[in-house]
């Protein structure tokens, strides 16, 4: 079975899909027809060798996913606004920078800052900085999947989830070599190993290690230091998963777990065969071209 780096997003009644050299934006519109949008891939790891290195590249790759997540996510919006006109969809760099440092400053606080105040009730009953740091470990993990399991409740998060099935439902179908029908595609799951929501179970599991060497200093070093070593957590992260996703044995498999328990509880549900139209159209905008390589 044929192993792909095509991986993409769910949007608000849309996919977004990203190839070796294309990036592409279906979206279903409130009239029911199917827009769609195609931008080539501007990565740093294509420009400069030094960005592709491994460890390297995985910051560089969440970066760029959020940059690109965050615009997509707003065209996507674009074509829903209340008023029923449709918006322009387009953001400018300030735009696109402050909703992700917004969004950033969010994730710090409740998976950063919250956990390690709460885990600094423990110092009364050990001083091991090991102890506390699988402590905070747990709290992330828990706080993460309790939001999880929030967001999913939300009707049109359920909305985005189901598209977020149709996405690796598709996926799976083009890895397995069948042409990309509704019909084949609906015989695949809806859980991916190489998803992102297995990635960012994989940061917060890694960091429990990473953050281990950094002690147990006051607490606004510690904050600092859980911001410095995102980038070390996030690069780490990213070799495991790609680790994962290329080979099939019990070691991976059991790696991959609860990544896979996650997305099946909270991040993914079962679309229906019109959102699974729309993945389609996304993933055929993005499939390589004659010697284009699209391996993971």
């Amino acid at each position: 079975m044929k192993k792909t780096s095509i991986g993409g997003q769910a949007l608000i009644e849309g996919i977004m899909m990203r190839g070796p050299s294309k990036i592409a934006i279906a979206v279903r519109k409130p009239n029911n027809e199917i827009e769609t949008k195609v931008e080539p891939v501007n990565s740093l790891t294509q420009k400069n060798k030094f960005f592709g290195l491994p460890f390297i590249r995985g910051v560089v790759a969440l970066g760029e996913a959020m940059v690109i997540g965050v615009s997509s996510l707003m065209y996507s919006a674009s074509f829903w606004e209340e008023d029923g006109q449709e918006g322009s969809g387009e953001l400018t760099g300030l735009q696109t920078f402050g909703l992700i440092g917004s969004s950033f400053l969010l994730a710090v606080l409740l998976f950063m800052v919250l956990p390690n105040l709460i885990t600094s009730f423990f110092m009364r009953f050990t001083e091991s900085p090991l102890l506390l740091n699988i402590i905070e470990g747990i709290l992330r993990l828990v706080f993460f999947f309790i939001y999880l399991i929030y967001v999913s409740k939300l009707e049109d998060i359920k909305r985005v989830f189901e598209y977020h099935g149709a996405e690796h439902k598709s996926i799976h179908c083009y890895e397995n070599g069948l042409e990309l029908t509704v019909e084949n595609i609906k015989k695949f799951p809806i859980m991916h190993k190489r998803c992102g929501t297995s990635f960012l179970f994989m940061v917060m599991f890694i960091s429990i290690i990473v953050l281990s060497f950094f002690g147990w200093p006051s607490l606004l070093y510690r904050i600092l230091s859980r911001i410095i070593a995102l980038p070390i957590v996030s690069g780490i992260s990213y070799e495991v998963n790609k680790l994962i996703g290329k080979y099939d044995n019990k070691l991976c498999s059991t790696l991959a777990y609860p990544g896979l328990m996650i997305q099946k509880l909270a991040t993914v549900k079962e679309p229906d065969d019109s959102q699974i139209e729309v993945a389609i159209e996304a993933l055929k905008l993005v499939l390589p071209k004659e010697g284009e390589d699209d391996s993971w």
